[in-house]
């Protein structure tokens, strides 16, 4: 099998799956177009731990982590089985490097089932999930990206699943679509240009020098995840950039394929 990419995806609120209104046939369309995996590695931006923990879950629990969201939401389910095996590989990948990671069983939750669920929705590939590191900076996840890297050589799909804009204060949630704050733009164009040109340490450096960053990201760990995806890629990726819009004024949903 050929390598396969690293995937940074924006998961949008936990009603992507049944909200007609939001991007959800982009997922299944990206789903169709990729490579099919022997397994998935997903960090997602709502598992965060003080030092990175892989799940070797058997079956995974959907975990529903919201609230006040529509009943039909709470029913659905993502069945799909563990992957304990990527779980050990990529702990014992990351302690070789010096990163102190443990593993135990931990369920998927909805950075990782809800995108899933549209890019996969037979659930028939295995799916591990590894914790994020919320105190820890964008040099850290880019680390643990880099010391995942030999994973997607046999067959692991590697996603980091959060958010490129996510500050749920400046959210307008009757805003239309089309009325996306400026500033979401300038964050956005500043940060796909300097993935476009592999400027790895602007990138890390984002909080100092990408526009309006705080107000984009309050915290960072919507964030967060892209560093760990951008660090999985081959050197010389080519970025493909999948824009889906601006949601609520200022909650840009954007997918990036680090590619080759």
């Amino acid at each position: 099998m050929s390598r396969l990419p690293s995937l940074f995806l924006s998961h949008g609120a936990p009603t992507l799956p049944i909200d007609p209104a939001m991007p959800s046939e982009a997922f299944s369309a990206l789903g169709a177009r990729l490579p099919r995996p022997r397994a998935i590695l997903m960090l997602s931006a709502h598992w965060g731990t003080d030092m990175p923990v892989a799940s070797t879950a058997e079956t995974p629990e959907t975990i529903h982590d919201f609230y006040g969201f529509p009943r039909p939401l709470y029913e659905l389910r993502y069945p799909a089985a563990g992957a304990p095996d990527v779980a050990r590989a990529a702990a014992g990948l990351l302690n070789a490097a010096n990163i102190r990671t443990s593993a135990q069983p931990h369920g998927l939750d909805h950075g990782a089932w809800v995108p899933l669920l549209l890019m996969y929705p037979r659930a028939d590939i295995p799916v591990a999930q590894l914790s994020i590191q919320p105190h820890r900076d964008p040099a850290h996840h880019y680390a643990v990206g880099r010391a995942l890297r030999p994973l997607a050589d046999e067959g692991v799909l590697i996603i980091g699943s959060g958010q490129i804009t996510h500050n749920l204060r400046a959210a307008d949630f009757s805003a239309a679509p089309s009325d996306a704050d400026p500033r979401v733009a300038e964050f956005t164009d500043w940060f796909e240009a300097r993935l476009a040109e592999h400027d790895v340490d602007a990138l890390l450096d984002y909080r100092v020098r990408a526009p309006h960053a705080a107000l984009m990201h309050p915290t960072d760990e919507h964030l967060l995840p892209v560093f760990a995806s951008l660090g999985a890629a081959s050197d010389g990726y080519a970025l493909e950039i999948e824009s889906l819009g601006t949601f609520q004024r200022a909650l840009a949903m954007t997918n990036y394929l680090f590619l080759g």
